[in-house]
């Protein structure tokens, strides 16, 4: 779980020193929290999944703000834990560190790239996990490990001591066990936002045609009984065009901001890592400017859809977690389509709520609750309906 020595030590320290912060200065947890390598904990390295990474980097001098802010609400630090090399990868299986346990489903990838978060809520060693979530690294591990995994509203919890991967995707998120955990996390977190609205449920018909029909029959058989509007996110669209926009605009902001010390350094990456920071060198300024402007597009039109009170309601992922044992071509296969549903709330700023509802061949499924940005408490009220 705590993938290297390194970070089994530094689950041991927290653990001894009863790591806190101000207990008692809002509701106090008493909880405690994995924290993924991408955020900075005083006097650690930050690791990033990778190694060269973590030799070129000195201790942080300072807490990320996410984890302050969970220590300042009486939450204890575990550890650091694992993650797929920078947070490049959505399955959670590292070549260079290994692959954290999925502990709803051992013979199946946790996902990522908040693997060792998933790993260690799932198996009781965190009532928390801190992690991050780009293009669905927060909500494909709650889907596949059984969890409740929260993608925030763009901007609404701090990055300040997130190490980035692509900054306008980029958000701090949180997983946990049960429902309550999260309340409480939305409590500190989007303490500010009402959830008055009435809410107006939508099952987009397009979205739910990328999820495999076992997997689909199975949420839908668990799902509360009622009118189900089925109105299309795209009318007359294909879902599928908005991955190579998320790829694009992903890949140029990942090369910007590591692109030279990947030069320089030559790191060994696993497989696919390498491949697609290998795609992101070759994206030009001009196929950027052209996915900014086809993601501009969507989100006027996610702006004119969702409005306040409406939640989207649909699969998390496409299906189960992929099998350890699965080839690279099967594999890819369902993250092209994993990042065409992830996408949405990505392109959007959305916050986006995974709820484990039902489970088929033996492993989780999450159904996901997405709505306007600032719609994260709206969201944790309306999964009520569905536990």
């Amino acid at each position: 779980m705590f993938h290297d020595a390194i970070h089994r030590s530094l689950c041991r320290t927290f653990r001894a020193s009863g790591h806190r912060g101000n207990a008692g200065f809002r509701p106090a947890f008493g909880l405690t929290v994995a924290v993924k390598d991408n955020f900075d904990i005083a006097g650690a390295v930050t690791g990033g999944g990778n190694p060269e990474w973590a030799e070129d980097q000195a201790p942080a001098a300072h807490h990320a703000s996410a984890v302050q802010t969970l220590l300042d609400n009486g939450a204890a630090l575990v550890g650091k834990v694992h993650m797929d090399e920078l947070a490049y990868s959505l399955m959670g299986v590292n070549a260079r560190f290994g692959t954290p346990e999925n502990p709803a489903a051992p013979s199946r990838v946790p996902g990522g790239s908040s693997s060792g978060s998933a790993s260690a809520v799932a198996s009781g060693l965190a009532d928390i996990g801190l992690g991050s979530d780009t293009g669905g690294s927060v909500r494909l591990p709650a889907s596949f490990c059984g969890l409740f995994g929260w993608r925030p509203t763009h901007g609404l919890v701090s990055g300040e001591g997130l190490l980035p991967l692509a900054e306008s995707y980029d958000v701090p998120g949180f997983l946990t066990r049960d429902l309550e955990t999260l309340s409480l996390l939305g409590d500190v977190f989007a303490g500010g936002q009402s959830a008055d609205d009435d809410v107006r449920l939508v099952f987009p018909a397009d979205v739910w045609r990328l999820c495999e029909d076992a997997a689909a029959a199975a949420l839908k058989s668990a799902l509360p009984k009622g009118d189900r509007n089925d109105s299309p996110l795209l009318p007359g669209g294909d879902l599928k065009s908005l991955l190579p926009v998320f790829r694009t605009h992903q890949g140029y902001e990942a090369w910007r901001h590591f692109g030279s010390w990947i030069e320089k350094r030559e790191p060994d990456f696993g497989p696919g890592i390498r491949d697609r920071f290998a795609m992101a060198a070759k994206i030009t300024p001009e196929e950027f400017e052209e996915a900014k402007a086809r993601r501009a597009a969507f989100r006027a039109h996610l702006s004119r859809v969702l409005s306040p009170g409406t939640v989207m309601v649909y699969p998390t992922s496409p299906g189960p977690a992929p099998l350890l044992t699965d080839g690279n071509d099967l594999v890819e296969t369902f993250r092209n389509r994993a990042l065409s549903m992830l996408a949405i709330a990505g392109h959007g700023g959305l916050p986006q709520l995974s709820v484990p509802l039902a489970a088929v061949q033996g492993s989780p499924l999450g159904l996901s609750l997405v709505a306007a940005p600032g719609s994260d408490r709206l969201l944790i009220e309306t999964a009520q309906r569905f536990i």
